[in-house]
């Protein structure tokens, strides 16, 4: 039996990646500031968690101890400079020093598809610099480069649908910028393969790939599918982009995670959509699912959901 350790287990990605690695017989270990987040997660039979600060590298390092490999899925979508420069840069300089000085080599590091050294968001060029630490470092390093992300429990398209089941219209900043959605569960088949590095085309050591779906669709036409597999499809208002920018400083400064920022803007000043440049899901034995096929098993659920509730709510 393998061990491995995942830090940013408690997340979307991670939940998915942690039942796919106790399927596969890993035993797992989930690092987090506190075991209450931990919730989804540690009912598994083979997976532990450990109340940690991944930013420690002490701390870090004697996790490390003992296991296999370690996966890193943590990221951030809204910050200042700093918060990004904490997150994908500092964290994988953390880690690359914790690997190197517990002896673990082998580390899978999930960065974002789009990711370049002179992008034009924060985000995009945060990741780049966490992927060229990691690059300098020596590991045994597999990189995945991931479009956005969705499946039962995101915060995409669940978003949109009950956004759309609210408002009469959608005013959209960024909905001409393209996507490739690639599904959870392909991301996650994607780190096991690396893990495994067994029985694919090429080892996946030294190697970056793309995850993309098979489907490229604008923002606008996603937030559509939201709204007409989930509550109800509302019309899509482009905004120009000095207004999106005004819309997404108002969201800035709500309370809470915004839904959208102006670094997001930034970031969908170019399409986020796989380059060819790397190798894709394809090289990994996985063959995408469309967000066709996928979104209307969880989209639906919800919806269903929304309309029992508005049910218990007339009755009463």
């Amino acid at each position: 039996m393998k061990r491995v350790l995942v830090l940013g287990g408690t997340g979307f990605v991670g939940r998915h990646l942690c039942e796919k690695l106790q399927r596969a017989g890993w035993q797992t270990t989930v690092p987090t500031r506190r075991a209450v987040n931990a919730a989804a997660v540690q009912h598994l039979p083979r997976l532990t968690v450990v109340e940690a600060s991944v930013h420690d590298e002490a701390q870090v390092t004697r996790l490390l101890a003992g296991h296999d490999a370690v996966v890193n899925l943590v990221a951030i979508l809204h910050g200042d400079q700093a918060a990004f420069e904490r997150a994908h840069v500092q964290l994988p300089a953390t880690l690359a020093r914790a690997c190197q000085a517990s002896g673990v080599r082998r580390l899978v590091h999930v960065s974002a598809l789009g990711a370049q050294l002179d992008g034009p968001s924060m985000y995009q060029r945060s990741k780049a610099r966490g992927e060229e630490v990691l690059r300098s470092a020596g590991l045994a390093l597999s990189i995945l480069r991931p479009s956005v992300i969705f499946g039962d429990g995101d915060r995409f398209l669940n978003l949109f649908a009950r956004l759309q089941s609210v408002f009469p219209v959608m005013p959209l900043a960024g909905a001409g910028t393209r996507f490739q959605p690639v599904w959870v569960e392909d991301v996650a088949d994607a780190v096991i393969a690396c893990l495994r590095d067994t029985g694919l085309p090429c080892s996946s050591i030294g190697q970056t790939f793309e995850c993309a779906g098979p489907d490229v669709l604008t923002l606008g036409e996603l937030v559509r599918l939201a709204g007409r597999l989930g509550s109800r499809e509302r019309p899509v208002l482009p905004l120009p982009t000095a207004i999106g920018r005004l819309q997404a400083l108002a969201m800035e400064c709500l309370p809470g995670e915004p839904l959208m920022s102006r670094d997001n803007l930034d970031s969908m000043a170019i399409d986020n959509v796989a380059t060819s440049q790397w190798p894709g899901l394809s090289s990994l034995g996985i063959v995408p699912r469309s967000v066709h096929t996928v979104a209307p098993l969880y989209l639906g659920r919800q919806a269903v959901r929304q309309r029992l509730d508005r049910l218990r709510g007339g009755e009463r």
